[in-house]
C-alpha cells in the first residue's frame, strides 16, 4: 500500500439492540461481542501490514472518545476524532476527509465500521488495496459488494451492470442502483439474477474524487470541509467543529452521494463478511449446541431448545423454553424472543422515555 492511503473506522454508534450489554457509555463497539477484543480493536486489527496505525482514524462520538482511546491503544489520540453531536455516516465521511486532505492532500482512504467480522482478511485486504489503487488512479467513488449466500432481507443490496475495465485479481462493476432492504421474495429474485449484492456500507476513494462530489451533490457538506481542513489539526478544530455540526440535518452517505452520483464502482467481495446488528447475528460466530443453543458463558439447558444466551459473568439456568434471547448484564436482564430480537431498540428507547433507567442505559 502507498503512503496515501489511509482508512477511517465508522464508530460513533450506540449499539442499542445489545442491550443490556451495550449502553450509551460501553456501546457494542468497544465490547468484546465476539473473539476477545473490542469489535473496534478487531476492525483496526484487520488493517495490518496494510495501513498503518498513524494512518487509521476513528470517528466517534465526544463522549466515547476515552473509551474507544482505552479500546486502541495502538492509534495516536489525535487519530480518535470526537463528533459534538451525531449527523449520519456523510457528516462523518466529510469530516474524516477534511482532517485527511489537511494531512495529505493526494490522500485516498477507506471507510469501514467498528461492527463488521470479516474473515479472510489476506482477501480483504486484497480488495482495499486494488480498490484504493483504483481511487487514486480515477475519479471514481468506490463501495464494497459482498456476494450473498442467503436471500437476506436484512441488508440492503446493489445491482451491478458491465465490468469495470482494467486488470487486476479484484473485480470492478458498475453500478447502476443501490437498493433498501427488500423483503424474502425480493432478495430471492436478487439471487437468481445474480448481479446484485449485499451492500456492505464500505467504501473507497481520494480526498478530491469525494469532495468533488459532495460539491455537486451536497455542497453543504463541501464546504463544511473545505472551512475544516483549514483548522484541522490546531486548537480552533474542536470550536470549529462543533459550529459546523450545529448546522447539519442528518443524512447517511447512500442517499447523500451513492444513490446520486454517477462514478459509482463496486467492488466484489468475496471474503466471509457479517454486519452484527443483533443478538441473533451470535448465531453465526458462536457454535450450536446439539440441541440448536447458542451459548456464551455459563448456563445449563434442560429441555430447551433454540435460544441465545449470553451469561458471561453469573450463571444462567433455562427449563421447558425454545428461541427465547437472554442475556445477563450488571444490573439487568433481557429476555425476549428471537422474532422480536429488533425490538430490543425500541425497549432502550421506552426505558429512555420512562425516565428513571440512566444508570442502565
Amino acid at each position: 500500500m502507498n503512503e496515501h492511503s489511509y482508512a477511517v473506522i465508522m464508530a460513533g454508534g450506540r449499539g442499542e439492540r445489545f442491550w443490556p450489554l451495550s449502553t450509551s457509555k460501553h456501546p457494542k463497539q468497544v465490547l468484546s461481542l465476539v473473539g476477545d477484543k473490542p469489535m473496534l480493536a478487531m476492525s483496526v486489527d484487520y488493517l495490518e501490514g496494510l495501513v498503518p496505525p498513524e494512518r487509521v482514524l476513528v470517528i466517534t462520538s465526544a463522549d466515547l472518545v476515552d473509551v474507544t482511546c482505552e479500546a486502541v491503544p495502538s492509534l495516536p489520540r489525535a487519530n480518535v476524532i470526537g463528533e459534538p453531536i451525531g449527523r449520519d455516516t456523510a457528516a462523518c465521511i466529510a469530516l474524516a476527509s477534511a482532517i485527511i486532505r489537511k494531512r495529505d492532500p493526494e490522500g485516498v482512504f477507506c471507510v469501514l465500521t467498528a461492527d463488521h467480522i470479516i474473515r479472510d482478511i489476506d482477501e480483504f485486504q486484497l480488495v482495499l488495496r486494488e480498490g484504493m489503487d483504483l481511487a487514486a488512479a480515477e475519479d471514481v467513488l468506490l463501495t464494497i459488494g459482498i456476494e450473498p449466500t442467503f436471500p437476506s432481507s436484512g441488508f440492503g443490496y446493489i445491482e451491478t451492470d458491465t465490468q469495470h475495465a482494467g486488470e487486476s485479481d479484484t473485480e470492478f462493476w458498475q453500478t447502476v442502483r443501490f437498493v433498501e432492504k427488500p423483503d424474502v421474495a425480493t432478495a430471492e429474485t436478487y439471487l437468481v439474477a445474480g448481479n446484485f449484492y449485499w451492500n456492505s456500507g464500505m467504501f473507497m476513494w481520494s480526498c478530491t474524487a469525494l469532495q468533488k462530489s459532495l460539491g455537486a451533490h451536497q455542497p453543504h457538506l463541501f464546504d463544511m470541509a473545505q472551512r475544516l481542513e483549514l483548522v484541522a489539526d490546531t486548537p480552533a478544530f474542536d470550536k470549529a467543529l462543533a459550529s459546523e455540526y450545529s448546522k447539519l440535518e442528518k443524512i447517511s452517505i447512500d442517499f447523500a452521494l451513492m444513490e446520486k452520483a454517477g462514478n459509482i464502482i463496486m467492488a466484489r467481495g468475496r471474503f466471509r463478511w457479517d454486519d452484527i446488528g443483533s443478538w441473533e447475528a451470535l448465531t453465526n460466530h458462536f457454535p450450536a449446541d446439539r440441541d440448536d443453543n447458542t451459548r456464551v458463558g455459563e448456563m445449563e439447558m434442560l429441555e430447551s431448545d433454540g435460544n441465545i444466551v449470553v451469561s458471561k459473568d453469573r450463571f444462567t439456568a433455562l427449563i421447558g423454553v425454545k428461541d427465547l434471547i437472554v442475556v445477563q448484564a450488571e444490573g439487568a436482564t433481557l429476555i425476549c424472543h428471537k422474532s422480536r430480537a429488533q425490538d430490543v431498540k425500541q425497549m432502550v428507547t421506552r426505558m429512555r422515555e420512562q425516565g428513571g433507567y440512566d444508570d442502565l442505559l
